[in-house]
């Protein structure tokens, strides 16, 4: 009988076990479910914090290059950076017109990476076809212009000149005289001339106007060219940072090429029966530029959507030195990208100190994705040229010359230069 009993109470005993054994097994299973998503969270809430501190040090290597991009200090393709612990990458590359930031940030293997571009604007616009000084502008012939134009000065033709937009002859002496416009015209005096639109004046006479007349209007004021000596400086430094050719001279190019950034400290003569000058940043010559025999210069399509500026500037000569001709069918190209030109830049100033030398003498058929500017010179186009703008202290136009101005003009990039900055054109955190 006692043995039954003892059984007994070791069955009871072992069962007892058991349920104790289930209930710490349940119990186990209860608590391994609720702590694994919050290990799991711990552990992710632990890398999150641990890749914010990889991408603080993407983004302090991001706004360290845009800050050199901005102050024109050096950038080299691929940039690095240790902080903390943390360590970040970029690479930096030129992509349709804009400058592309990829930063890498790394910590403990954790990968965060972002993605910036720049656009660069250089403050330079041109909002008419044609824009003069103080010296004026003059149309002979049957020379027009497809676009507005805005003079400092007198505004005169033949009667035959047209100009397909509006005419404006700023200050108080301001004048139209023989133009031919098929919109309004803004001037204290307009005589001898036709006004399709509205005229506003202080005086007219011999003017046939198709619109309202305005007498007694207040008279526009003059503006201010849209290239400053600073930013042609700008250029200039940015043409010597890519080297300088010094020999020989005159540094003549006769085969195709592609150069710049450069410059050039003599005479420059491109001269060559269909050869092709590719543009590949600015170029300063440091005396006078030649183009003849129907060479090809293009912008280089690397550039994107960007502009390239030749200059001519000897600045220990500039009234019979720093002068531009082209002739003979030379064409202009831009880089096949919208808004891309070549520019011709002379800081020839002879006309604007009393005398008579041409700052830019474009003649014989030349053609193309072309702006001309002489801030302080004359400019003289002639014989059946085409091109998309010009600006100058004084403007001449001969023989069928054509001025076709292109919307795109107003928000100008160029390769490389003065004014504006880079734009932060967008941002992103990329896989």
């Amino acid at each position: 009988m006692h043995f039954f009993q003892n059984h007994k109470k070791s069955q009871n005993g072992q069962a007892i076990i058991i349920v104790v054994v289930f209930f710490l097994l349940i119990s186990l299973t209860i608590v391994i479910g609720v702590m694994s998503p919050v290990v799991r969270e711990t552990k992710i809430a632990h890398d999150f914090t641990t890749s914010r501190e990889g991408y603080f040090a993407a983004e302090a290597l991001n706004e360290d290059i845009i800050y050199r991009l901005a102050n024109n200090l050096i950038v080299q393709p691929a940039e690095s950076l240790t902080l903390n612990g943390s360590t970040a990458t970029a690479t930096i590359s030129d992509v349709l017109g804009a400058k592309q930031i990829i930063v890498t940030g790394n910590r403990s293997n954790l990968i965060r990476r972002t993605k910036t571009l720049l656009s660069y604007s250089t403050g330079s616009a041109f909002f008419y076809g044609v824009q003069s000084g103080e010296g004026g502008f003059v149309m002979e012939n049957s020379s027009s212009v497809k676009g507005s134009l805005f003079s400092n000065g007198p505004v005169s033709g033949s009667g035959s000149s047209e100009v397909q937009g509006d005419v404006i002859s700023g200050g108080p002496t301001g004048l139209i005289d023989g133009i031919h416009s098929t919109s309004s015209a803004y001037a204290h005096t307009i005589q001898n001339s036709q006004i399709d639109k509205d005229a506003h004046y202080q005086a007219i006479s011999g003017t046939l106007v198709g619109g309202v007349s305005y007498p007694g209007s207040v008279d526009q004021a003059t503006g201010t060219l849209p290239i400053s000596d600073s930013e042609v400086a700008d250029w200039e430094s940015a043409a010597a940072a890519g080297g300088t050719i010094s020999s020989p001279c005159p540094y003549r190019i006769t085969s195709n090429t592609t150069i710049g950034p450069k410059k050039i400290t003599c005479d420059l003569e491109i001269d060559g029966t269909n050869i092709v000058v590719n543009l590949a940043g600015p170029l300063w010559v440091t005396g006078n530029i030649s183009f003849s025999n129907s060479p090809d210069i293009k912008v280089s399509a690397g550039l994107g959507n960007k502009s390239v500026v030749i200059i001519a500037d000897k600045p220990t000569n500039r009234l019979t030195s720093s002068q531009i001709e082209v002739t003979n069918s030379t064409e202009f190209f831009g880089s096949g990208f919208p808004n891309s030109y070549v520019l011709l830049l002379s800081q020839n100033n002879s006309v604007e100190t009393g005398g008579s030398e041409v700052a830019i003498d474009v003649a014989n058929s030349t053609k193309g994705a072309l702006l001309v500017y002489a801030g302080h010179g004359e400019i003289m186009l002639q014989n059946s040229v085409s091109l998309k703008e010009i600006t100058a202290y004084r403007i001449r136009l001969k023989n069928s010359t054509e001025v076709i101005y292109e919307t795109g003009l107003a928000n100008l990039l160029f390769s490389a230069g003065p004014g504006g900055g880079y734009n932060i054109q967008s941002w992103e955190e990329i896989q």
